[in-house]
């Protein structure tokens, strides 16, 4: 009988350790500091075929003479726009780039929610894509301000940060010497939101229109001249 019983204690304690390494590996799990994302992409970067980016389940293969298959420091910053699933925040300098374009419309076709500002002398240049995007009924501002508005930053879904020296230009991307963060890290994503959301009020055309020519006082009533 004491046997069966000594059987019966030495199993309960069998499973409280197990039970209580379980729970132990559980709290520690939980316990431990989350690694948030942070990738530093360096450019001029390689021109690669970008269609197994876009349409990743398409049965075709493409035939272009681009390299394909191969990463690059463009190949995962278009990765990380496409990433969007719900919102997209655009702030950049200079935006003419055929597939950062083509990046942005995908998300559109998709439901995401897009605003994009830029500056204002630049937004008409030749080759730019906002009137692209205005097109594709993608809500696109140009800063009110008397200076350059200069930034290049991107967030996407309010919780990853895209920002660096990079304009969305062609020669940015091939050519200049460039570099963008990209990180999920909050009290940097938090800055440049609220940064975003202030310019982007700002460069609300009504209200700046409605600021810039207040509406003229009422003229002075004209005494009669007229005998009773």
């Amino acid at each position: 009988m004491s046997a069966m019983w000594t059987v019966k204690v030495v199993c309960l304690g069998v499973v409280a350790l197990s039970l209580s390494v379980e729970l132990l590996g559980w709290l520690l799990h939980r316990l431990r500091p989350k690694r948030t994302r942070t990738e530093v992409l360096f450019f001029p970067s390689e021109m690669v075929c970008l269609e197994h980016i876009f349409a990743p389940s398409s049965p075709q293969s493409c035939c272009c003479s681009l390299p394909h298959g191969v990463e690059t420091s463009f190949t995962r910053l278009v990765r990380c726009i496409l990433s969007a699933s719900s919102s997209l925040d655009v702030c950049v300098f200079a935006f003419s780039n055929m597939d950062l374009c083509k990046a942005v419309l995908t998300l559109r076709c998709r439901g995401v929610t897009i605003r994009v500002l830029c500056d204002k002398d630049y937004a008409a240049i030749h080759g730019s894509q906002i009137g692209v995007l205005r097109r594709a009924g993608i809500c696109a501002r140009c800063d009110v301000g008397s200076v350059y508005m200069h930034h290049k930053f991107a967030v996407v879904d309010n919780r990853l940060l895209i920002t660096g020296s990079l304009n969305w230009t062609m020669t940015a991307v091939q050519s200049n010497k460039e570099n963008v963060i990209v990180t999920e890290d909050p009290h940097l994503v938090g800055p440049f939101l609220k940064e975003f959301q202030r310019l982007w009020l700002h460069s609300d055309a009504a209200q700046y229109f409605h600021l810039s020519y207040p509406k003229p006082a009422d003229k002075p009533t004209t005494p009669s001249t007229d005998k009773p």
